[in-house]
């Protein structure tokens, strides 16, 4: 991945988290131009234009996003979504079932500033190797990057969404927990935690998950796209199946 890559998807990553999604779009959209290998990207596009309502649009990002990455939990649930917008009810129920289903000196001496800063070049490591495709090796940098500051939740949801990719359920749970054992009002931890439980089959948690985060941020749209698409899934199904 050449510099010009690199800094346009670090801006857009960047701008997307702030949920400044006309900058994010500029720039992810640069990135497509270069190279079409970043899930992240077409499922970030994806929810941008979920967002303004142009659901064909999304729909695409979503699939080319799990076309990338068919372990990408968060875009098949936001492709459930987005197929149920769009009526393709039997769809929505074939992702969501496989969504439930799942696919196949020491440190120790450190002063907390030395720490979160060694924790810091871990975390930008982590995801170099991840943008190189290299998930494993980003997955051992994030360990190293929370073992130092296991308080940092933003580190510990980002390891989480990599052992969820990876199919490592478990594994992602307990760093989505981690990181709300630190910061308990840290959305997007819960959010992920959410999606993971639902992955797990454990439908309950994963409304209990995304019932919290509209507790603490009502208009997080996410969340709200979750719950409907399980309010919708449930209505659908006859009686005996719904959990």
């Amino acid at each position: 991945m050449n510099e010009r890559v690199k800094q346009l998807l670090l801006l857009g990553r960047e701008h997307y988290a702030k949920r400044e999604y006309e900058k994010a779009e500029q720039m992810l959209r640069m990135v497509l131009e270069e190279e079409d290998r970043f899930a992240d990207v077409h499922d970030m596009l994806g929810v941008i234009a979920h967002s303004r309502g142009n659901f064909l649009v999304a729909e695409r990002h979503f699939e080319r996003a799990l076309e990338i990455n068919p372990a990408y939990t968060e875009a098949a649930l936001n492709l459930a979504v987005t197929y149920n917008d769009r009526g393709k009810y039997e769809k929505a129920r074939e992702v969501y079932a496989l969504i439930k289903t799942g696919p196949s000196g020491t440190a120790a001496g450190l002063d907390p500033f030395a720490r979160g800063k060694i924790a810091n070049m871990h975390a930008d490591l982590a995801q170099a190797y991840q943008d190189a495709g290299l998930v494993r090796d980003a997955v051992r940098e994030y360990e190293k990057a929370t073992q130092l500051c296991p308080q940092f939740a933003d580190l510990q949801t980002r390891l989480g969404m990599l052992l969820r990719e990876g199919n490592d359920l478990p594994g992602a749970r307990s760093r989505y927990e981690a990181a709300l054992q630190a910061r308990p009002n840290y959305v997007p931890a819960r959010v992920q935690l959410g999606v993971t439980l639902l992955a797990l089959g454990d439908t309950q948690g994963a409304e209990d998950a995304w019932r919290k985060v509209i507790e603490l941020e009502p208009e997080n749209s996410q969340a709200k796209m979750y719950l409907r698409m399980l309010e919708r899934t449930r209505a659908s199904m006859p009686p005996s199946n719904k959990t």
